[in-house]
């Protein structure tokens, strides 16, 4: 029995394991400069099948729907001025970005905030995935998604077969579904408080970090007042060690999903819809929005356009970061949306973006870093035999 104790030690380190490493910062998404580098969808959802209509940037811009605000945030939000009348189908003006940029395996993404869109009917999400084939050959990643009257958020991941979560796999958050490939992925849901809705609002907001590691993909939230010190305390130039970070949220180690394989380099995206195959199902909306019909266009979309005040991001920044054991940056890797993928149809002159996916729910900059395992690797316990 010692012996075997022993040796289920000798396992546990690896189900527990995230990389740590010093990342060194890429790029920055942030005040006046935030909307650089992305792609407007310019589109009807016609992945999640919302009834939105996302702008292209001229019509964005002019209808107040993306700005940078007084305090320097960006302002990404649904359109909450017009409104709407019956009619066979009826859409309501949103914003749906892209970046022109894409991280690969040695990335860290870190949003910052201030408030996320929420409401019945309203449906958020950031959110990763690799152009170069259709949805899901190059994977997804879901590192923030909520709907309705929901008040936690909840993480993803959706490959092709043969991607899982691993048992144990060592987070905070708790495993909905551990098989990525199912049509809504494999789910973690997050336990710690105000993570989604009025109560992320009424924090002031908080962090979500992602690394996507050849180790796994892991991600963090923090609430404001959680927010460790050396993501409250950095800038645009700062670097980031996540050894400190602790337990992440979800966990997701390479020991029974091969991230290299199932992952390239992942473009990021922003965007809000409303009702679709989500939030839209009759069972799913009753279960968090009692409202007069119960139904989430004619009780929503339909009416005045303040039903959605509160269905906006308010964002401090995005920052991406690069660890040194990163792959080298090509030009393809940080690049628009190119016209050549059979799902995204656009130029690299193009600011909108038209990628018909249908989902069920620059430069290498001179680099330093260190990497380390946080858990305890007892590796001297894999060769051990007690004698009786």
């Amino acid at each position: 029995m010692a012996s075997l104790s022993l040796r289920a030690l000798c396992i546990l380190p690896f189900l527990f394991c995230h990389v740590a490493a010093i990342y060194m910062p890429l790029r920055e998404h942030a005040g006046s400069t935030f909307f650089d580098r992305w792609a407007y969808y310019g589109n009807v959802d016609n992945t999640t099948w919302g009834n939105v209509t996302y702008q292209d940037q001229a019509n964005a811009t002019s209808k107040g729907l993306t700005f940078v605000n007084g305090a320097g945030h960006a302002i990404v939000k649904v359109d909450n001025t017009t409104t709407l009348l019956p009619g066979p189908l009826v859409n309501r003006d949103s914003i749906r970005l892209t970046s022109l940029d894409s991280y690969g395996i040695g990335s860290l993404i870190i949003i910052d905030a201030v408030h996320i869109p929420y409401g019945c009917s309203v449906w958020p999400s950031f959110w990763t995935y690799g152009i170069q084939e259709e949805w899901p050959l190059a994977g997804e990643i879901d590192i923030i998604e909520a709907i309705n009257g929901m008040n936690n958020n909840q993480v993803a991941l959706h490959t092709t077969p043969g991607c899982y979560q691993a048992q144990n796999p060592g987070q905070t958050g708790v495993t909905l579904e551990g098989d990525c490939s199912t049509d809504r992925g494999c789910i973690v849901s997050e336990t710690k408080p105000n993570s989604y809705g009025p109560g992320f609002a009424a924090a002031g907001g908080g962090v979500y970090a992602v690394q996507i590691a050849a180790s796994g993909i892991y991600s963090w939230f923090w609430s404001r007042p959680d927010i460790p010190d050396n993501v409250k305390l950095s800038t645009s130039t700062s670097t980031i060690d996540t050894a400190v970070w602790g337990l992440p949220s979800s966990s997701y180690p390479a020991t029974a999903c091969n991230i290299t394989k199932y992952f390239p380099p992942q473009n990021l995206v922003l965007l809000t819809t409303l009702c679709g195959v989500w939030a839209g199902v009759p069972d799913i909306y009753r279960a968090t929005c009692q409202t007069p019909t119960n139904s989430c266009v004619n009780d929503n979309i339909i009416g005045p356009g303040s039903t959605f005040d509160t269905a906006y991001w308010e964002i401090r920044y995005i920052r991406a970061y690069l660890a040194d054991d990163a792959p080298p940056i090509s030009s393809s890797s940080s690049a628009a949306p190119s016209s050549t993928t059979s799902d995204v149809p656009t130029t690299t002159t193009s600011t909108t973006t038209t990628d018909p996916i249908t989902r069920p729910s620059s430069s290498a900059p001179i680099r330093f870093s260190h990497l380390t395992l946080s858990c305890f690797v007892l590796l001297s316990f894999m060769t051990v035999t007690l004698l009786p």
